[in-house]
């Protein structure tokens, strides 16, 4: 290997330019996606979403759990499910054997909102990459959820 090349590559192996290229377009994708989010006003926030995805795809869940799945802490979970039940999105039962504990339950109103929430989301990506081909939807699909990964 060149001087050029160990220079090129980083500590893990992996090529600088490709860094450096990949951390520009996420800060530009994330000041896109929090700029359009501003400016659209919804009944679900992206925390909600994600968070009656999870009870939705894998039944009801305690706020440790979600918190868990989520990398967050407890009492920031805590807040958004709060935020939810304000708004008649899910409910919460008791644990029967700890009586501290509970689950949350999505709401039929919920899985409303939450469908509405999903179908914009699907519709706006469809739009986005409507010059892209299946297969490179397919494969944009395959390394987001390998890079999404990375952080469990």
């Amino acid at each position: 290997m060149g001087s050029r090349e160990v220079r090129e590559r980083g500590d893990g192996g992996m090529d600088e330019r490709s860094l450096e290229h990949i951390q520009f377009e996420l800060a530009a994708l994330v000041r896109y996606i929090t700029s359009v989010s501003d400016k659209k006003k919804k009944n679900l926030d992206r925390s909600g979403y994600l968070l009656l995805q999870q009870i939705t795809s894998h039944g009801s869940a305690g706020v440790k759990a979600l918190a868990n799945e989520y990398h967050l802490d407890i009492s920031t979970v805590s807040r958004q499910a709060a935020a939810l039940e304000a708004k008649g999105y899910v409910y919460k039962i008791p644990d029967p054997s700890d009586g501290r504990a509970y689950s949350y339950h999505i709401t039929e109103l919920g899985t409303k909102e939450l469908e509405i929430y999903k179908k914009e989301r699907v519709e706006r990506l469809r739009y986005l990459l409507q010059g892209w081909s299946d297969e490179e939807c397919a494969q944009f699909a395959r390394l987001l959820k390998k890079f999404n990964s990375s952080f469990d």
